[in-house]
């Protein structure tokens, strides 16, 4: 039988030195970006009912959920999700509280990927939920504070992909699909598999909506997407349009319009409780989006509070990947000061060592019993000072 002693579970990883010091960068970064704003924390279990997941305008499928038992044999799965378990939470503790309620979280995330998908199975995620209030004005909030997140990143080339989960909606329903055929649908316009749809919409010669769908999924790009669109989509559709419009001018208003990307084909595959505004962030040296979010306005009904949500998920590995991977690794700080002493010195060296942190100072002890052999690992860890503590008392050097 083989042993699996050595190996952590596919999906899984070890994080060590920078990656933690990354990880833990980001997640009070955006702690101190979403305290500000005056969001309130909020913990959720890491196991969950898998009832909470398993709705029609909830579904998570089978296969990406870890699933166990517990004592009287209940099924349970991992939390995949935040947002789900937030709205359980709301629809019990918080039911009677007064909106709108502004909340956010910091939590591990667990799903199960398709095997060499590049997704991590177990990763960190921060984010925000907005339970209630006005639609415009909550839409534009979320995305103000995404756009300072990404900022927050320190980069300059990130982008937002933006469009509406309602055009899909309303143009598939017209359409007569079963759900199988619904779900295929969604795919070729998400993946913009051309071929594919175009063989799918042939079907539905003489349509006008399934017409709009064959052309909305070539239309992104920037302001002009807005006027091409206009030519193609039905009337019911208009108003959807001419929403998505003025949160593009809005943004434009704040200062980014030049890294937003409207994508009326975006049609939240994976996330089937959308309902409106859905966007995406990226950052070089991820392939994939770093931030999701959207409006769920039907989801809080299932746990019997029928209000309007908005919110968005921030994959905390994946920022973290990405920045390290442009620093080549030197996220993790230096100590200001390595502290070494004589075998006589213990005590004394660890005096002095907490004397420095009260000072404000980074000091490490060194455990190493060898003076030149203390100096390495100082300048190792690009440490520029060490303090030699003897009976004599404390002698300071620079290292080379």
């Amino acid at each position: 039988m083989k042993n699996y002693d050595l190996l952590t579970p596919e999906g899984t990883r070890d994080l060590i030195y920078d990656e933690c010091a990354a990880l833990r960068s980001i997640g009070e970064s955006l702690r101190k970006i979403f305290t500000s704003h005056g969001y309130t924390e909020v913990i959720t279990p890491g196991l969950e009912f898998f009832d909470v997941f398993n709705n029609k305008s909830r579904h998570y499928p089978q296969e990406v959920l870890y699933k166990l038992t517990d004592g009287k044999g209940r099924l349970m799965v991992m939390r995949p999700d935040s947002t789900m378990p937030i709205a359980r939470l709301v629809g019990t503790r918080l039911r009677t509280a007064p909106l709108p309620l502004k909340l956010f979280y910091n939590q591990t995330i667990y799903r199960a990927n398709p095997k060499e998908s590049g997704r991590d199975d177990e990763f960190y995620q921060s984010g925000v939920e907005m339970i209630g209030g006005d639609v415009m004005r909550s839409d534009m909030e979320a995305l103000s504070i995404a756009a300072e997140v990404m900022q927050s990143f320190d980069v300059d080339d990130y982008r937002f992909e933006i469009g509406d989960s309602g055009f899909f909606a309303l143009l598939s329903s017209k359409l007569g699909l079963k759900e199988q055929e619904l779900d295929d649908l969604r795919e070729y316009v998400v993946s913009k598999n051309y071929p594919a749809l175009d063989e799918m919409l042939a079907g539905f010669e003489g349509n006008m909506y399934a017409a709009a769908i064959g052309s909305m999924t070539r239309l992104f790009g920037g302001k002009a997407v807005f006027a091409e669109a206009a030519k193609v989509l039905p009337e019911e559709a208009l108003p959807i349009l001419e929403r998505l419009e003025k949160v593009y001018e809005s943004l434009c208003a704040l200062g980014i319009g030049d890294k937003v990307t409207v994508d009326l084909g975006f049609a939240a595959k994976s996330d089937a409780y959308y309902t409106g505004i859905v966007f995406n962030g990226y950052i070089s040296g991820y392939g994939m989006p770093v931030l999701t979010g959207g409006r769920y306005d039907k989801l809080l009904a299932d746990f019997g509070v029928d209000t309007p949500a908005t919110g968005f998920a921030v994959n905390e590995n994946a920022v973290a990947e990405a920045l390290l991977k442009r620093s080549g690794g030197m996220l993790l700080p230096s100590p200001d000061v390595m502290i070494y002493s004589d075998d006589d010195s213990i005590v004394e060296a660890i005096e002095h060592c907490r004397k420095l942190i009260a000072g404000g100072l980074t000091a490490e002890y060194s455990d190493l019993s060898d003076l030149e052999e203390a100096k390495k690992l100082a300048a190792l860890r690009k440490c520029k000072r060490i303090d030699i503590v003897t009976k004599s008392g404390v002698t300071s050097g620079n290292i080379e």
